[in-house]
C-alpha cells in the first residue's frame, strides 16, 4: 500500500518519481540530437531519430518533469490536497511506460507507434483527470486557475493530435489535414500547454523567489485574453491556410508575451529582496528570450519567410524560453521540495542543513553560461549548415544536462 499524505502536503516520493525518470530522458535525448547532428544541419528534422529525440525531450523530460512539479506545487498553489495519490503512482507507471516506448518506437518503426501513443495518450489522460479533479475541489479559483485550466486543455489538444498523426502514418487517415495536424501538435504543445502553464506558476514563484508583496494582478486576465486570442487565430491560420491570421496570430502572442515579460518586471520591482538568485535569474533571462523569439517568430511570418527559419526558431523556442525557464525553477524548487521532507520536521531537534547547502550554487553560473554558450552555437550552426560547429554546441550541452542532472540526483543524497 502506497502511503497517503495529510493536508496539501504530497507524498514526496510521487514527483521525485516523475522528476527522477525525466532525467535520463533529457541526457538521451540530447545524445540522440548529437548522434544525428548531419540530419538536423541538414535540415532533415522529420526522421524517426529526430522524432525520438524530441519526444524524449519534451515527452521524456520537460512533460514528466511539470507533471511531477504540479504534483507538489497544485496543492501549495491553490490550497487543496492531491485527489488521489494512489491514482498518482499508476499514473506515473503507464505514462512512463508509454512514454519509453512510444520514443523507442518513433525510432525504430514509427508506423507502429499507435499503441505506445495511445499508453502515452492514456498517461496523460489520467493526469488530467487527476488535476482537474484537485482544481474542482478549490475554495475560490483565481486568475492562475485559468492560466492552469488552458495549459491543460492545450495538453489535451496536443496529445489528441500527436495520436492522429500516427494514425494517420499509419493507415493515411486525414493524410490531406496532415500539415495543419502537424502544425496544430506542435504550437499547442508549445505556446499552449509549456507557455500557458509557465505564465501561471511564474505568478507564484516570482513573488516567492523575490519576496515581492503588494504588487498588482490586473494585467494577467488582459494577458490570457490576447495571448489566447492569438492561439486561436494562429491556429485558425493552418486550418484555413492563410498568411494574414498567421501575422495577426503571431502578432497577438508577441503582444501577450511582452505584457507578461512587464507584468513581471511590476512584480520584481516590489520586491523585498535586493539580490536575486543565480537560477531564479535564469527563469528571469529565459522571459526576456522569450520576448526576442516571440518577435522573431512574427517577423518572419509577416516577411512570409518562417517556413525557412523554421526549424531555428522551434529549437530556440523549446530551449531558451521553454527549457531555461524549467531548468531556472526546477534548481530552486528541488533542493526546497527535499530539505522540506527530510529536515523542516527536525528544526529545532537536531542540527539540520541549510536551505542553500542543499545544492552546489557555486556551479550555478558556469552551467547556466554553459547552456547559454551551448544554444547560441547550435543556433549559428543550423543557420550556417555548419556540421563540425553544431557537433561543439550540441557536445557543451549534453555536458550542460548531464551536470544538471548530477547536480539534481545530488540533492536526494544530502
Amino acid at each position: 500500500m502506497l502511503p497517503q499524505t495529510k493536508g496539501n502536503e504530497t507524498n514526496i516520493k510521487l514527483p521525485f518519481a516523475f522528476i527522477g525518470f525525466s532525467m535520463p530522458a533529457l541526457i538521451l535525448s540530447q545524445l540522440l540530437m548529437l548522434l544525428n547532428g548531419d540530419l538536423l544541419v541538414s535540415g532533415a528534422f522529420r526522421t524517426p531519430a529526430i522524432w525520438a529525440s524530441a519526444h524524449l525531450f519534451l515527452l521524456g523530460w520537460a512533460l514528466m518533469t511539470v507533471m511531477g512539479a504540479m504534483y507538489q506545487l497544485v496543492p501549495v498553489a491553490f490550497l487543496t490536497p492531491i485527489w488521489n495519490e494512489r491514482f498518482g503512482f499508476v499514473q506515473f507507471t503507464v505514462t512512463a511506460s508509454g512514454i519509453g516506448s512510444f520514443a523507442l518506437f518513433l525510432y525504430i518503426n514509427p508506423g507502429h507507434a499507435l499503441f505506445p501513443g495511445i499508453l502515452t495518450l492514456t498517461g496523460i489522460l489520467m493526469f488530467l483527470v487527476q488535476m482537474f479533479m484537485t482544481l474542482k475541489s478549490q475554495a475560490k479559483a483565481t486568475v492562475l486557475t485559468l492560466f492552469i485550466c488552458a495549459a491543460l486543455f492545450s495538453l489535451l489538444g496536443t496529445v489528441s493530435l500527436g495520436l492522429t498523426l500516427v494514425i494517420s502514418m499509419a493507415t493515411g487517415f486525414a493524410s490531406e489535414y496532415f500539415q495543419a495536424i502537424f502544425h496544430s501538435h506542435i504550437l499547442l504543445g508549445t505556446a499552449g500547454w509549456f507557455s500557458l502553464l509557465i505564465f501561471g506558476f511564474s505568478y507564484k514563484m516570482v513573488p516567492m523567489f523575490s519576496l515581492s508583496h503588494e504588487y498588482t494582478m490586473k494585467p494577467a486576465p488582459f494577458l490570457f485574453a490576447i495571448y489566447a486570442l492569438g492561439l486561436i487565430t494562429t491556429l485558425y491560420s493552418f486550418i484555413a491556410d492563410s498568411n494574414s491570421y498567421s501575422i495577426m496570430g503571431t502578432f497577438l502572442l508577441f503582444a501577450g508575451f511582452v505584457l507578461f515579460a512587464w507584468h513581471i518586471k511590476l512584480i520584481i520591482d516590489r520586491r523585498v529582496k535586493r539580490k536575486l538568485d543565480r537560477p531564479f535569474q535564469f527563469a528571469l533571462l529565459a522571459i526576456v528570450l522569450g520576448v526576442f523569439i516571440h518577435l522573431m517568430v512574427f517577423v518572419s511570418a509577416a516577411a512570409g519567410v518562417f517556413s525557412k527559419f523554421a526549424g531555428v526558431l522551434i529549437f530556440l523556442y523549446l530551449f531558451a524560453w521553454i527549457a531555461f525557464s524549467i531548468i531556472g525553477y526546477l534548481y530552486k524548487i528541488v533542493p526546497f521540495l527535499w530539505w522540506t521532507h527530510k529536515y523542516s520536521k527536525e528544526i529545532g531537534k537536531q542540527k539540520v542543513p541549510a536551505l542553500k547547502e542543499m545544492i552546489d550554487e557555486k556551479i550555478a553560473l558556469p552551467l547556466f553560461l554553459l547552456f547559454c554558450s551551448s544554444v547560441f552555437i547550435i543556433v549559428i550552426s543550423l543557420g550556417l549548415k555548419m556540421l563540425q560547429f553544431f557537433y561543439i554546441g550540441q557536445g557543451l550541452m549534453l555536458a550542460a544536462v548531464t551536470i544538471f542532472s548530477g547536480a539534481v540526483v545530488k540533492v536526494i543524497r544530502k
